[in-house]
């Protein structure tokens, strides 16, 4: 909702304030749809409709998107579940996402038991909780093989070759990495210890389109917004991805790890 009121708002050459006051509404309210903070009332997005002087098929699909995040939210309210709704309806409205992560598998590319397990572990959390969280994550990755969309992840091998759990999990997890790495609207890197970090990779983040920059922490995720905030991401992911390795080269560099994941499971047993 919030990338694509951010959208129609630029198309529109207007700035946050600007359209505050078309709409007759608060400055604050349009800051927090945009961010994602704020599901707007019926009234609110007609406002905003009359104020973004909307066609029928703009006004349909903000109209269905809002209705898909009400049922979102209403089912899955609260908890791990519901911050992962959220973050399932980010994904439905991006049509360009990059990620770049450090420490573990990016969320889209994770498989059911990693997901499970990346949520949980380490974690004071439901059970219960965690598992719908967990399905909801994993049902969110159909985007991936929507038509029109595009991704690009970058990982340090650090991030592969931290394993929750076992490492018998991670043969499978990698095997993911893999068949991901062939589609090809993807683009799937990894930095490898080998090579020089070309700055410090203090935390991941997912960037949406060109707006918005999500950090996911313990507590909850940060949605940084600012210019100087999305800039400063977008040149860290470009600096790492211009240090990985991709395409063949990469399927071989998981393969080895792989193998090495199998031997860590030998020696356990």
């Amino acid at each position: 909702m919030g990338e694509l009121l951010r959208r129609l708002r630029k198309r529109a050459g207007l700035t946050g304030k600007e359209l505050a006051q078309r709409a007759q509404i608060a400055q604050p309210t349009v800051s927090r749809i945009e961010t994602g903070r704020l599901l707007p009332t019926p009234e609110t997005v007609e406002r905003l409709v009359d104020a973004l002087a909307l066609d029928e098929n703009e006004r349909a699909e903000l109209d269905g998107l809002l209705a898909r995040l009400r049922d979102e939210v209403s089912r899955l309210k609260g908890g791990l579940a519901g911050r992962e709704a959220a973050n399932a309806a980010r994904l439905r409205a991006a049509r360009r996402v990059r990620s770049f992560q450090s420490a573990m598998i990016p969320a889209l590319l994770q498989t059911a038991e990693y997901a499970r397990l990346a949520l949980a572990i380490g974690r004071d959390v439901d059970e219960e909780d965690a598992a719908k969280a967990a399905a909801v994550r994993v049902e969110s990755q159909a985007v991936l093989f929507e038509a029109g969309r595009e991704f690009a992840f970058v990982l340090t091998e650090g991030a592969v070759r931290t394993w929750p759990g076992s490492p018998a999990l991670m043969v499978a997890q990698i095997d993911r990495l893999v068949q991901v790495s062939t589609l090809s609207h993807v683009r799937l890197g990894v930095v490898p210890w080998t090579v020089e970090a070309p700055a410090f990779p203090l935390h991941g983040f997912t960037l949406f389109d060109d707006g918005v920059s999500v950090v996911e922490s313990l507590t909850g995720d940060l949605t940084m917004t600012q210019a100087h905030e999305v800039a400063a991401h977008e040149e860290t992911f470009e600096l790492f991805g211009n240090a990985a390795v991709y395409g063949d080269e990469l399927r071989d560099f998981l393969g080895q790890i792989a193998q090495d994941m199998k031997e860590l499971t030998t020696r356990s047993h």
